[in-house]
């Protein structure tokens, strides 16, 4: 390969680090800022030009060959290098400015994140936001966010985590539910009861309650009911309606107008070890934090400042 080709590689080498990142054509597309069919273009003709296969492919996705893994092994530092380098000069230009990738919870996005990105985009005008809202955790580096808000007691360790504000989780029903199947007095009394439950893998459900008295009380109690779903806002709308007992974060349990309609249950008795209790921004261990990226931290904590009051 002469040195011409080589430069003229560069941008394809570069590319080949975050398929191997991403482990999709799609995603490394998106993370690019390019067309699909462009980096599948691109991906042929740096095989070509190196006279090896450096990927394979399947239906579901795409890995590294030993030689394409090889390739990543010995150029991925190098970029990262140039990554950081192109960084801190931009943050020497002034404001922050750039893209910032980031994923929340449905519900707290729509609640709580949303409405402070005005303030945030009009304090920082060369800062551009992209949200992604969804339930599921998802693999940051690889999907090639820059930050994630997740209500959590444990970060991995090859991530950052800043605590945003603490959270706590409560029980929530309806006069009218209560009226009908009476109000618990234990947490046990729940088995009886219809529950709506947050969806989750795992066996079969149940929820853990603490009371903090002089002789501290711990217990796990086997819940069922109705109705399963993976979004707070769905889990408060149904409790307004009658339907059971709902657990949910604090940050949907005070918000929305159903919120005016239900009682918390089991006031003396609080639940753990279920949505966690901190709200974090979580982003990739890295040596330093791009200031774009710490801007929109620095917003979040001050938007978070106090917590979530109850009524």
């Amino acid at each position: 390969m002469s040195i011409h080709d080589f430069e003229a590689a560069l941008p394809d080498l570069h590319m080949l680090t975050v398929i191997a990142q991403t482990r999709s054509l799609t995603q490394a597309a998106r993370r690019l800022g390019v067309a699909k069919s462009s980096v599948s273009m691109r991906l042929k003709d740096l095989e070509r030009a190196i006279a090896v296969p450096l990927v394979r492919r399947t239906t579901r996705s795409i890995t590294l060959t030993a030689a394409g893994q090889q390739l990543v092994d010995e150029t991925a530092a190098s970029f990262a290098h140039i990554e950081r380098g192109m960084a801190g000069v931009r943050d020497l230009a002034g404001a922050p400015r750039g893209l910032v990738r980031l994923t929340a919870p449905v519900a707290l996005g729509r609640q709580h994140i949303a409405p402070a990105i005005p303030a945030l985009l009009e304090r920082y005008p060369e800062l551009r936001l992209e949200l992604d809202l969804s339930d599921r955790f998802v693999n940051l580096t690889q999907e090639g966010f820059d930050l994630a808000v997740r209500h959590t007691s444990r970060v991995p360790d090859s991530h950052v985590a800043t605590v945003l504000c603490e959270t706590r989780s409560v029980l929530l029903a309806s006069p009218e539910y209560l009226a009908r199947r009476g109000v618990p007095e234990h947490p046990s009394e729940l088995a009886a009861h219809e529950c709506l439950l947050y969806l989750r893998d795992g066996g079969s459900p149940s929820w853990s309650f603490e009371r903090r008295a002089r002789v501290p009380e711990r217990l796990s109690v086997p819940v069922r009911g109705p109705l399963r779903a993976n979004n707070s806002e769905v889990l408060r709308e149904a409790a307004a309606a009658g339907m059971g007992v709902g657990m949910l974060p604090d940050f949907t349990a005070w918000s929305g107008t159903e919120a005016r309609e239900l009682v918390q249950v089991l006031p003396q008795w609080l639940p753990v070890g279920f949505f966690g209790e901190r709200l974090q921004a979580i982003r990739p261990w890295s040596p330093r934090t791009p200031r774009a990226v710490q801007c929109v931290i620095d917003h979040l904590r001050a938007t978070f400042e106090g917590g979530f009051a109850s009524r």
